[in-house]
């Protein structure tokens, strides 16, 4: 029982990449003519106001297209796409769908905690020592989120908008996780408190991650999961160091990402109600020394 436990969470946490997978759109665009000679073999390629593909062949001898039209070149293709099917997955609210199982199965477990009392032997029984590691590791994600842009790999918004997405899913995520320690009252599993549900550090770890997917999806969505390794990860040793039940890290995982979601839908919002406006989405960071004749240092200028 306490393999399909564990399997089905990181399952459930891998599944997030998938869906939020972007469905590529087709546009109709009027007049549209693009010109392609990668050799003599092929065509140009025009299309029209009827998103007709029209191939026109080139001819070597003069280094030209051909005007005339050649009917075997000629094929049709819709540039507006199918419309997709409405369904589960790619519904509006289909993005709030995991971290609700995730908080669910958490909170249900309070009924019943036999899957949690059943790992927690098993995790006495093997005798693994303690990792602090957890304390650490539950930023790296977050950390990443500037880092890599930092590094050159650039993150889909600036560092302002970064910032407030993830200063309001981190207070988005602490009053809640903070709310609901004070008010549940679930026995840590080494006894030490009565704060146990949900688990904070699994609960930071994934905010970080999600926001980190969210980032850098388009580039590599092995971002992504590389932070909700580190994230899982974090939530699985809080298990193994007696500081969590399974349950409570579920929530957390759940209460991560649900905030994380909540913190890009609120953007907007804090953009309007702060004036804050549309800039580019690029920054550069400028690092300059000084010297003088008895002092010298280093400047930094950071532009977002």
């Amino acid at each position: 029982m306490k393999i399909k436990v564990i399997i089905v969470f990181l399952f459930v946490v891998s599944k997030i990449s998938a869906q939020e997978a972007d469905t590529l759109k087709f546009r109709s665009l009027e007049n549209l003519k693009l010109n392609m000679k990668v050799d003599s073999l092929l065509p140009r390629i025009d299309i029209d106001s009827r998103n007709q593909f029209r191939a026109l062949p080139y001819d070597e001898r003069t280094n030209t297209y051909s005007s005339k039209f050649n009917e075997e070149y000629l094929f049709n293709m819709n540039l507006k796409g199918r419309k997709r099917k409405n369904n589960i997955f790619n519904a509006p609210y289909s993005k709030f769908i995991i971290p609700a199982t995730l908080i669910t199965y958490g909170v249900a477990s309070q009924f019943d905690k036999s899957d949690d009392y059943e790992i927690h032997d098993e995790v006495t029984k093997s005798g693994i020592g303690a990792w602090t590691i957890d304390d650490y590791s539950q930023f790296a994600p977050a950390v990443a989120v500037y880092g890599l842009d930092l590094m050159g790999i650039k993150a889909k918004h600036n560092f302002r908008d970064r910032t407030i997405v993830m200063a309001t899913s981190h207070i988005i995520m602490g009053g809640i996780v903070q709310t609901m320690k004070s008010s549940i009252n679930v026995v840590r599993p080494d006894g030490s408190n009565y704060k146990s549900f949900p688990s904070g550090h699994t609960a930071t770890a994934f905010v970080g991650a999600h926001i980190l997917f969210k980032e850098y999806k388009d580039t590599s969505p092995w971002i992504g999961v590389a932070g909700y390794a580190i994230a899982t990860g974090t939530g699985l040793l809080r298990v193994t160091n007696k500081k969590h039940w399974l349950s409570d890290v579920s929530a957390g995982a759940g209460i991560g990402i649900l905030s994380a979601e909540l913190g890009y839908l609120l953007l907007p919002v804090i953009h309007k109600a702060f004036g804050i406006g549309e800039r580019s989405k690029s920054s550069s960071l400028v690092i300059a020394p000084t010297i003088g004749l008895n002092n010298y240092g280093l400047g930094m200028a950071y532009t977002f």
